[in-house]
């Protein structure tokens, strides 16, 4: 099918589950979003560094990566697909608590996500998806922009409101809040 059915009411998780295309969608707030576009040479770049990065320094941690195509399922504990109205793809996405893995992707709020801006995702990334997580509760969330080569960390604070922790741009250091002992070169991300 190449778009879903559409309906007068809201989308769910459970409409998701039975679109047996190969197109990717992200459902937020129980409407649909394209994610046909493909991404650019240098965000995929991007993409690998910072898997690679997680990736190295997670393997003897218990806290899993996991990049696009992922479906993170954003609920409360005991909603049911029919009620769950919010499953994005993030770009990269860090879960800790391993129970809210399962084998179609994640039910659950990640530890960190991190989004790379594009053309077609940006005004997205930073307007709804920046509400969704922080309704949500992601405790870290990146964005990394390919045309400034720059990151901005945004950290939940004391009321559960994202605040820009601070925007690194080259030759520079972040601490990753999730990890204090993890600290990456913005130079790294960037590298081709």
């Amino acid at each position: 099918m190449a778009i879903p059915k559409l309906k007068t009411d809201k989308f769910t998780y459970a409409d998701y589950l039975t679109w047996n295309d190969d197109k990717r969608w992200e459902i937020i707030d129980g409407y649909i979003y394209d994610m046909n576009t493909s991404p650019k040479r240098k965000h995929q770049s991007i993409s690998g560094n910072l898997s690679v990065l997680f990736s190295n320094f997670l393997k003897v941690k218990k806290c899993k990566v996991y990049i696009a195509p992922f479906d993170v399922c954003l609920c409360e504990k005991n909603e049911s697909d029919e009620e769950i109205e919010n499953v994005v793809q993030p770009d990269i996405s860090i879960f800790c608590d391993t129970s809210k893995l399962n084998d179609n992707g994640a039910k659950g709020s990640p530890d960190l996500i991190i989004e790379i801006l594009s053309e077609s995702t940006y005004k997205k990334d930073l307007g709804v998806k920046l509400i969704l997580y922080q309704k949500y509760a992601v405790k870290e969330y990146w964005l990394v922009d390919p045309n400034t080569d720059s990151l901005t960390v945004y950290k939940l604070d004391l009321f559960g409101r994202y605040q820009i922790e601070k925007e690194y741009t080259k030759n520079e250091k972040v601490i990753v809040g999730i990890f204090p002992e993890l600290k990456i070169n913005i130079n790294e991300l960037f590298e081709e």
